[in-house]
């Protein structure tokens, strides 16, 4: 007796599972517009889109420094780093500064010393390649390593903080050389 209630409260959960599995959801009926193939819409029925609703444009121009020392439109200029700041890229597997980059940190460092009061966070970013745990050590090494040359170049370390997005934080979501040395960076974030 038991043997068979075992055997049919199976054979029941094997055919209800089977009509899930087969059964699926509901689907909503799609509706298509038969004949518009190759045919324009009539002018009538088109509207110029007049802008209303939306939102106020925003400029891209830097709008400067506010009286407590954070900015006042923090402006992306390239990757997620702030104007007028630059990016610095990183060959792979590497935090060490390229030469080519070196003149990126300068000019980092050079708007730091021009704006005493500022405050910058240092994003280290890598691409897709490796495990997580070592590209957040590899995106740790990178922006420690940017905040040390901004030491070196005079800028005081308690006016910079580091963090490590490793590959959480692509730009470019490609899979190729090119999007890997995108997303190889230090971002320069204004803090406020």
């Amino acid at each position: 007796m038991k043997k068979d209630f075992v055997r049919l409260l199976k054979v029941a959960s094997l055919i209800t599972i089977f009509a899930f599995l087969t059964g699926g959801c509901a689907k909503k009926a799609v509706t298509t517009d038969k004949g518009m193939e190759g045919s324009a819409p009539a002018a009538a029925t088109m509207r110029a889109d007049t802008g209303e609703g939306m939102g106020s444009m925003e400029t891209l121009e830097s709008k400067g420094w506010d009286a407590t020392g954070a900015s006042s439109s923090a402006n992306i200029l390239e990757g997620r780093t702030h104007a007028p700041m630059l990016p610095v890229y990183f060959d792979f597997d590497s935090s060490s500064i390229r030469a080519d980059q070196q003149s990126r940190i300068k000019k980092n460092a050079e708007f730091l010393t021009s704006e005493p009061q500022g405050r910058v966070r240092i994003e280290g970013n890598c691409d897709e390649r490796g495990t997580n745990e070592y590209n957040m050590a590899l995106g740790e090494r990178r922006a420690l390593g940017a905040k040390k040359y901004l030491v070196n170049m005079g800028i005081a370390a308690n006016r910079m903080d580091t963090i490590s997005y490793g590959e959480e934080r692509p730009l470019n979501y490609g899979h190729d050389e090119l999007a890997w040395s995108q997303n190889r960076r230090d971002d320069f974030v204004i803090a406020r």
